[in-house]
């Protein structure tokens, strides 16, 4: 007999929580407006860090499982506690060491190094004509940049290890540059300027995929012998607390089949001895894998996204407490109400599970507006921007349960109290 009588119950129950939605719009409207608020930034927020993280994911496993990367420091560095002036007056590296590395290594495929990258980067306009770039990167690297980081080679060829060693002036125009100086015509053998120096355009990368459809600018740049280029900017250098800043990473391939772990501590070795590190000593380099950087983009994102929905969450706090106050009035204007109601035999858990599930119910209206415009929100600036967005089915469970979650747990008070209320009471009121 009890189950007929919940399901008629229920019946009752949100037939009138949409006759109050209806007939009192101001107050209704006012009682989701934190949770709207609230759940819109919760999935807007999730849409887009989602989409980030699938985004960088892809372009970090671009670089390649096996690619190790010998840098001054890095963000793993900072984020294990350790000091930045004293990461800053480490030892710079050099195209010596790349040297050595190749020389003295035997579990090493291929070494390559870039100038104009990192923490002081070279960025200048390229010329053709009366056309003009807007600033791009300029790297100086070795015959085998387009091998280690997975470009590919679209028209005409890269330079040569010949080429390196003779300081030639050729140059590698990244996808942006090539369609901005060339749209119409065959860049191969143009003269081209790079800030107050010319070089012949031997070859154009491809374009890289856009993870996400997001364009971080991963084709905004030129490349260059690193003889050319230390002919022209020198190796940067700028001076910061104490010590000295220059734009030098390497980049290591093991032999395949040689265990990614060997070749790390061939390059320990090698690095080691050059910068004169006593056994006791830490390293004073930092070497990064694919595994390491995204083991710290883990720990990034995972914290972000925990104070953005820990702060999108205040404005669900805020929507609650709306809802406990409005069900509260709501309570006192039909007391009258559920004075007749118990009267003619209703119980109180009847009385409770009539406020409870209306607070619920308006709670989760207030979400399914939320989780429209929280996607909306993320959809526009996908279109806007192209930033990426991922919209996860669990985003808008989360949300539908949040608010849901939100009314049941403010509602429960002023269900209590009228559930509690006495019948005589009640009906005496006025």
């Amino acid at each position: 007999m009890a189950e007929p009588l919940r399901g008629g119950l229920f019946k009752e129950i949100v037939s009138m929580a949409v006759a109050t939605l209806v007939e009192q719009k101001v107050r209704s409207g006012l009682t989701i407006l934190g949770v709207v608020i609230g759940i819109t930034s919760i999935v807007g927020i999730t849409s887009l860090i989602r989409g980030l993280d699938e985004s960088l994911r892809e372009s970090i496993s671009a670089l390649g499982s096996d690619t190790i990367f010998l840098t001054k420091f890095s963000a793993v560095s900072m984020g294990s506690g350790r000091e930045l002036t004293e990461l800053i007056r480490r030892p710079n590296l050099t195209p010596d060491d790349a040297e050595a590395l190749e020389e003295q290594t035997e579990s090493l495929a291929s070494v390559n190094i870039v100038l104009g990258q990192g923490g002081n980067p070279t960025r200048e306009r390229v010329y053709y004509g009366a056309e003009q770039t807007k600033q791009l990167n300029v790297f100086g690297s070795t015959a085998n940049y387009a091998e280690v980081f997975n470009n590919e080679v679209v028209d005409g060829r890269f330079f040569t290890a010949s080429e390196t060693r003779r300081r030639a002036a050729v140059v590698v125009l990244g996808h942006t540059p090539a369609q901005a100086l060339f749209p119409n015509i065959d860049p191969l053998g143009k003269r081209v300027r790079v800030g107050n120096a010319r070089y012949t355009v031997i070859g154009v990368l491809g374009e890289t995929p856009s993870p996400g459809g997001f364009n971080m600018g991963q084709d905004d740049f030129v490349v260059m012998p690193h003889t050319a280029y230390q002919k022209q900017f020198g190796i940067r250098a700028r001076r910061m607390f104490g010590g000295e800043m220059r734009a030098v990473m390497i980049a290591a391939v093991p032999h395949e089949g040689v265990n990614r772990d060997v070749a790390i501590a061939d390059i320990e070795r090698v690095m080691r001895i050059r910068h004169r590190l006593r056994l006791d000593e830490a390293n004073d380099f930092d070497l990064l894998t694919q595994d390491a950087i995204l083991g710290l983009w883990d720990q990034i994102s995972g914290a972000t996204f925990l104070s953005l929905v820990v702060v999108s969450s205040i404005a669900l706090l805020v929507g609650g407490i709306g809802v406990m106050a409005i069900m509260t009035i709501s309570v006192t204007e039909r007391t009258r109400e559920i004075g007749t109601r118990r009267a003619i035999g209703a119980k109180r858990k009847e009385i409770l599970w009539q406020f409870l599930l209306e607070a619920g119910f308006l709670t989760a209206v207030g979400g399914v507006i939320g989780i429209v415009l929280g996607s909306g929100l993320g959809v526009v600036v996908h279109f806007a921007t192209g930033f990426p967005i991922s919209l996860p089915w669990w985003s808008f469970a989360l949300g539908l349960g949040f608010s849901a979650g939100v009314g049941i747990a403010f509602g429960l008070f002023p269900a209590i109290k009228a559930s509690n209320l006495d019948p005589i009471e009640a009906l005496r009121y006025e």
